[in-house]
């Protein structure tokens, strides 16, 4: 199948990953239009690179319909998808159906290994209620099991098969 990836973000440091209690930081988003993934590492400039072995969260993928309905049901005004501190919006699959599979994305292939799940500060970077209404619908963590490019646009998806839950992952 093919999927359009919308936005491509990455970060330098956690503007609230680990920030429980102590206030968000300010560390810029920034939005380009391809990225480089190096396997079991993650993504070069971005903030989960070698941030522990064998992550779980190496990459990130956000659905671009999900990011409709925040805009359109609780900002209800404008909304900038990297609010959602996820690296890849992607347009075109329900990526809870990616959650336990290898897939290959353009020229990757990753393994889909939990929801993002949102935490709290969803309602301080978009608006009140969207911790509770991301519940389920967070987005994609995901291993990099082979690195390559990934650049915007139109590109194939195709699921390989599925894989073992890990414990780490549940």
């Amino acid at each position: 199948m093919n999927v359009t990836l919308k936005h491509i973000f990455i970060s330098p440091g956690h503007n609230y990953y680990g920030r429980h209690g102590k206030g968000s930081l300010d560390y810029p988003i920034e939005e380009v239009a391809s990225i480089r993934c190096v396997a079991g590492r993650g993504i070069e400039g971005d903030r989960f690179f070698d941030y522990k072995p064998d992550y779980k969260g190496q990459i990130t993928l956000f659905d671009w319909a999900v990011y409709e309905r925040v805009r359109d049901k609780l900002v209800q005004g404008d909304l900038h998808p990297m609010a959602f501190r996820r690296n890849v919006v992607v347009q075109g699959i329900d990526l809870n159906d990616l959650i336990d599979q290898r897939f290959t994305l353009g020229g990757l292939e990753l393994t889909g290994s939990c929801e993002c799940a949102p935490c709290y500060w969803m309602d301080e970077a978009c608006a009140p209620g969207t911790h509770e209404f991301l519940k389920g619908q967070g987005g994609l963590r995901a291993r990099i099991v082979k690195g390559g490019e990934l650049t915007l646009g139109e590109c194939a998806l195709d699921v390989l098969g599925t894989v073992e839950r890990r414990e780490e992952d549940a």
